[in-house]
């Protein structure tokens, strides 16, 4: 793999998402609250522009996608540390609803490390939704906004990692950027004509 292809926009995104994710523990750590929301924020807009870039500049690669898979799993292990350090109360408040997040993405994760010996890199429709969804709640909540859209970013979440799943158990083999189970199946009926 050439350099070129090695240091694309995308690549380069995810990687910054790797090299913040610890510091939003330090922030934390230091109840540095408006620095962990500002670092929380870059990590959510870099989440969100990598796969831009990597669909735009037809930069997507396997690379990119465990890239982009290990910068959201080193963001989901530090956030909710950094949040329970600031916000407490809140995360009391609110613990059934963390606890569901944390089930619904580690299972499927999990799932993927026993079956394939690695993480899996779907990016499917229902998990960008509900990125989305979560990378608007979490600030509103943080903010004192109400919890509602947190709690229905959790439950699209639920479903987004349900589908997930069943994408895991359906594979032979590991495979990157799978929109739907619905679109595997299809893939799965044209190889069978």
């Amino acid at each position: 793999m050439g350099a070129n292809q090695l240091f694309t926009i995308p690549n380069l995104l995810s990687c910054l998402r790797l090299l913040i994710s610890p510091v939003l523990v330090i922030a934390a750590w230091l109840n540095q609250a408006h620095l962990f929301v500002t670092l929380f924020i870059i990590c959510l807009v870099t989440d969100a522009l990598d796969g831009f870039f990597a669909r735009r500049l037809k930069q997507t690669s396997e690379l990119g996608a465990k890239l982009d898979s290990w910068g959201d799993l080193a963001l989901f292990c530090t956030v909710p540390f950094g949040l329970w350090l600031l916000w407490p109360q809140l995360i009391r408040q609110e613990l059934l609803f963390v606890i569901f997040a944390l089930a619904a993405l580690l299972t499927p994760l999990i799932a993927g490390l026993i079956k394939f010996r690695r993480i899996t890199s779907y990016h499917t429709i229902g998990a960008k939704l509900s990125a989305v969804l979560l990378a608007a709640a979490i600030p509103l909540l943080l903010m004192g906004g109400p919890a509602w859209p947190f709690r229905l970013a959790v439950i699209v979440l639920l479903a987004a990692e349900l589908e997930e799943l069943m994408i895991t158990f359906h594979l032979k083999k590991w495979q990157a950027n799978i929109p739907s189970l619905g679109h595997l199946r299809k893939r799965a009926n044209e190889k069978k004509r």
